[in-house]
């Protein structure tokens, strides 16, 4: 498997086998694309009963669906957010979601742990964002919060998920 530089990027995208929308071709960078926040967000709501980790657990039930232009994330909190952009990847391509290095500076985490984009994804890519620094952070719709990176596959897959399709944190 290769990670693909901006030239093979740009020519996976031209070829229809990388889908981002909406593009622009001045986020393509030496080897990701930067994706931009989107006003959608998942807050934890507050209280003290116990959350059974299996496979019954339900990360909507805990939380509160929200629509604002900027939040603020304190210290040790975290929230969900959504990428403007929606991908989309041929069964043979696959990628990775990173936070960017100026924010990670301010302690601030993009994806906390599945950062892994599965083959033949089509859907808006939902942030695990925390604030793990010890000051307030206000975060903006429309700012380069993340980059994707691309990577070819030996052999094809498609994702089918349960997080198929997704719009929303």
């Amino acid at each position: 498997m290769s990670i693909l530089t901006k030239q093979e990027i740009l020519k996976e995208i031209k070829r229809g086998n990388i889908i981002v929308s909406p593009f622009k071709e001045e986020s393509v960078g030496p080897a990701s694309i930067d994706l931009t926040l989107d006003n959608k967000f998942r807050i934890f709501k507050q209280f003290q009963d116990i959350v059974e980790v299996d496979g019954s657990a339900d990360y909507k039930a805990i939380t509160e669906l929200i629509e604002t232009e900027s939040i603020l994330i304190k210290p040790q909190e975290t929230i969900l957010g959504i990428t403007r952009e929606k991908i989309t990847l041929a069964p043979n391509i696959c990628g990775w979601l990173e936070g960017r290095s100026r924010f990670a500076r301010l302690g601030l985490l993009v994806h906390i742990s599945a950062s892994f984009m599965q083959p033949g994804i089509d859907n808006h890519q939902v942030l695990e964002i925390s604030n793990v620094g010890n000051v307030l952070l206000r975060l903006h719709a429309g700012i380069k919060i993340c980059q994707f990176i691309f990577q070819k596959t030996i052999g094809k897959a498609k994702y089918e998920g349960q997080f198929i399709n997704q719009t929303k944190p």
